[in-house]
């Protein structure tokens, strides 16, 4: 049994199933987790919801932004965007059963290992054979990973309630950028699903900013990448992808950036959570 994890789809369903023939992939054995955006500029979005829905509990997803996108986009909220290839999803057959299955999903996943395996030494240079949290952008700096967990499943709630298509049409905004007490529940909401589905940078005391979304060398010096400002908690690994001007790399230790650019030209890349190992598989440019 293996747990593998892979970066960002953005309908890449080729390159996921060449990865996941590399590794010989089996449900009845193995689980995968995905970052989230399975969705948008890729060429067969369709096929990768579908794809991911039909493995069941092999699979766990976490919503990224272009997934809550297409959900608004679903419901009568906004435009499908130039660059988004989802209108094949729209117009399946199996739409609503897709779509309601994409809205069940969590925004914050954790991964709790086998007590066999977190008592295994892990290997000079793999990751801990232990637990992991998983979401699509990141934990912002304010939070815990316990506050995070009650946002998380807060946000969650509302996403799935009957009142799902008002909340989808109030998540859209840029403020609050910053994490308070007393932001109203609609406050919260946004914060929550910008935090966990589109932040990169931060300001250093905390502030989300998302004017900036390149390379963490070509940011402003009053900006930082959200993890460089973590090193107050007492995290597990972190795990997420959304990032793709990263390249997949993260030089904080127990934080792992998986999205490497498969829709832009780059790859897509498969983490192998037991043995530290990375795949790459090359990408056309599709965006």
């Amino acid at each position: 049994m293996a747990t593998y994890i892979i970066g960002d789809l953005q309908g890449c369903l080729a390159e996921l199933d060449t990865l996941l023939n590399e590794v010989a992939f089996r449900p009845s054995r193995d689980q995968l987790w995905l970052t989230g955006d399975l969705v948008a500029r890729g060429p067969d979005s369709l096929g990768c919801l579908r794809r991911v829905m039909a493995l069941g509990n092999a699979a766990t997803t976490v919503l990224g932004n272009h997934d809550l996108h297409l959900l608004a986009v679903a419901n009568g909220i906004g435009s499908p965007k130039s660059a988004d290839k989802i209108m094949p999803v729209l117009n399946a057959a199996d739409s609503s059963d897709l779509l309601y299955w994409l809205r069940q999903q969590p925004l914050l996943a954790e991964y709790k290992a086998p007590k066999y395996r977190a008592a295994a030494a892990p290997s000079l240079n793999t990751p801990a054979i232990s637990g992991f949290v998983m979401t699509h952008a990141g934990i912002p700096p304010q939070w815990n990973i316990e506050q995070a967990r009650i946002a998380a499943r807060s946000a969650e709630a509302e996403l799935r309630s009957a009142n799902y298509k008002e909340r989808l049409a109030q998540m859209y905004g840029n403020f609050p950028d910053f994490w308070q007490p007393d932001l109203t529940a609609v406050e919260q909401l946004r914060f929550t699903i910008n935090a966990f589905t589109r932040m990169r940078f931060c300001h250093s005391d905390g502030r989300l900013d998302f004017k900036h979304n390149g390379a963490a060398s070509d940011a402003p010096d009053e900006l930082l990448p959200w993890f460089n400002l973590r090193q107050d908690h007492q995290d597990p690994a972190l795990i997420f992808g959304h990032w793709a001007a990263l390249e997949g790399e993260c030089e904080v230790q127990d934080i792992y950036a998986l999205d490497t650019g498969c829709v832009w030209g780059g790859s897509m890349t498969l983490l192998c959570w037991e043995t530290g190992e990375r795949i790459s598989t090359p990408c056309p440019l599709y965006a």
